[in-house]
């Protein structure tokens, strides 16, 4: 029996024997994952039982066909637009919002911040959870955590509660985005379809933030800010509640597995008080004690969640073994740098619109397009030249993008028009994240084994978050030193430009130390022992 092109279960062959009582042909793992059991199984199975077969290697239904599985991408798709839209509503209406709620300029940076922060943070164990449970059921999870949350958020009465509750909503959104990264990962194997899954995901990450900070807008403009939370809920449950039905369930990969709770604490603590001693800085200064405090506590975390994932964790978050892949390390530096730069781009760029040029909200959302358009495109451009060019020269590319929008945002003047710098900035920065993103998914999803699918996911999906919102952070230190206490916001403005140059260009300089060759990879890579006998069994 053939599985369908391009559709591959998680650690699982085909065995074309049928049984004589039932005529069910099964699915199990093959012997190098999972000894097989010696006692025969009772082959019947009930719709309750489906979950507990498939995590142990037993499937009873046929593999989706072709329509179902575009379907499935579809709504995978979809899932991650919507996901990711709280952070447009955030960077386009933060101020609005902030303001609505009694904060001042700076306070209201927490807004855009506390959504990014808690989404690149959770997916750091997004991904090991989904190993362990099932990546759609973590999926799942997530969708309700950030529905709940996103509907929660609109009777927030004051800026911390607004901002406590959209930090709970980013929780979900990390824990859904390794998983939608994982279950395209393990569904189609390295090539041309898996490239397209990667590059419509890639796509929504410049959609649903320009679409969502765009109809934000609309919303807040139009009507209260809290409108704009209770429609983000609405839709996140029709389409969420869509893809949990259609997609189907998949058998964990490491279902005796357990979540390291130590490295857990440490490392999302450790991220969690870094950001914060960073984006709290620019509100209280350095020379409140506790900042000082908070710095050396995330980083005491830092030492200890590398010390005790390496030496002592039994099923570590992070298997440092993946930092052994050619040119890891230098790949995750150098996306980390270009993220922080990217959101630096945009924050302040939707603050020179409205409070140096004066445009509304509305105006500012309208303004955000070319990097919708263009950014729905680009992803499907990096992916079709990942098989044709080394993955560190589309990378560089992307991170000369963000050199030149942060020089055009450095330089600007509120007496030219929009098309003058604005729109080219906007412009070329659908080519930022998409070549960045689109670029480091396949390349690092395409080196590491597939049990390793979902850290991979995580590892990407928490520098694009946390770098967004930390990026903030340090921008903000720069920009309260350099605005003469809020006398001059645009020479504020452009001195957080000049740092998001400085990480861009920096970024570029390590892209090109970047040794990764043409992808060229169609299949599974034969050293991989499950994915290989999948393969010769299909």
């Amino acid at each position: 029996m053939k599985t369908e092109p391009g559709l591959v279960f998680e650690d699982q062959r085909y065995d074309d024997t049928m049984d004589g009582n039932n005529g069910v042909t099964h699915l199990y793992k093959p012997p190098t994952i999972t000894q097989i059991k010696e006692e025969d199984t009772d082959n019947t199975m009930s719709g309750d039982a489906i979950g507990t077969e498939m995590a142990a290697g037993q499937l009873t239904h046929s593999p989706p066909s072709q329509i179902r599985q575009n379907l499935i991408l579809l709504l995978l798709t979809l899932t991650q637009l919507v996901q990711i839209a709280p952070l447009g509503v955030g960077v386009n209406s933060g101020l609005a919002i902030g303001q609505a709620l009694g904060a001042d300029r700076v306070q209201s940076t927490w807004v855009v911040a506390s959504f990014p922060l808690t989404q690149g943070t959770f997916v750091l164990i997004g991904g090991r959870l989904g190993a362990i449970y099932g990546h759609k059921n973590i999926l799942v999870a997530g969708s309700l955590i950030w529905v709940i949350w996103a509907a929660l958020g609109g009777y927030a009465t004051n800026l911390i509660a607004v901002c406590f509750f959209r930090g709970l909503c980013g929780i979900g959104g990390g824990l859904m985005t390794p998983n939608i990264i994982a279950l395209i990962g393990i569904t189609f194997p390295p090539g041309q379809k898996r490239n397209l899954g990667f590059a419509l995901f890639g796509a929504m990450a410049p959609v649903g933030a320009a679409g969502g900070g765009l109809i934000g807008a609309i919303v807040i403009q139009l009507a209260e800010w809290k409108w704009a939370f209770f429609l983000l809920a609405l839709v996140g449950a029709v389409v969420f509640g869509a893809a949990s039905i259609a997609i189907q369930n998949d058998a964990p990969l490491d279902p005796h597995g357990s979540l390291d709770i130590i490295g857990a604490y440490l490392g999302v603590g450790g991220l969690i008080l870094f950001n914060f001693v960073w984006n709290q800085a620019p509100i209280v200064g350095w020379a409140t004690g506790y900042e000082i405090a908070l710095l050396i506590i995330s980083v005491a975390h830092f030492v200890a969640f590398a010390v005790w994932e390496s030496k002592f964790a039994k099923d570590p978050i992070m298997p440092f073994d993946i930092w052994k892949m050619p040119s890891f390390g230098r790949l995750i530096v150098t996306v980390a740098l270009a993220f922080m730069s990217l959101g630096i781009f945009l924050w302040y760029m939707s603050q020179f619109m409205q409070q140096i040029r004066g445009d509304s909200l509305i105006t500012t959302g309208l303004q955000y397009l070319p990097l919708t358009i263009v950014g729905a495109i680009t992803p499907f451009v990096a992916a079709w030249l990942i098989p044709r060019v080394p993955a560190q020269v589309i990378i560089g590319l992307g991170c000369l993008a963000l050199v030149i929008i942060n020089a055009l945002l450095a330089t600007t003047r509120p007496d030219l028009t929009y098309w003058a710098m604005c729109f080219p900035a906007m412009f070329v920065s659908a080519f930022t994240i998409d070549l960045i993103v689109t670029s480091a998914q396949i390349v690092i999803s395409s080196t590491v084994p597939m049990k390793q699918q979902g850290i991979a996911g995580s590892l990407v999906g928490t520098l694009l978050g946390y770098g967004l919102s930390t990026g903030l952070g340090f921008a903000g230190t720069v920009e309260v030193h350099t605005f003469d206490n809020g006398r001059n916001l645009l020479r504020g403005y452009h001195s957080a430009a000049y740092l998001a140059i400085g990480m861009a260009g920096g970024a570029l300089i390590l892209s090109a130390l970047i040794r990764i060759p043409k992808n060229t990879q169609e299949g599974w890579h034969a050293d991989d022992a499950d994915a290989a006998e999948r393969h010769a069994a299909s």
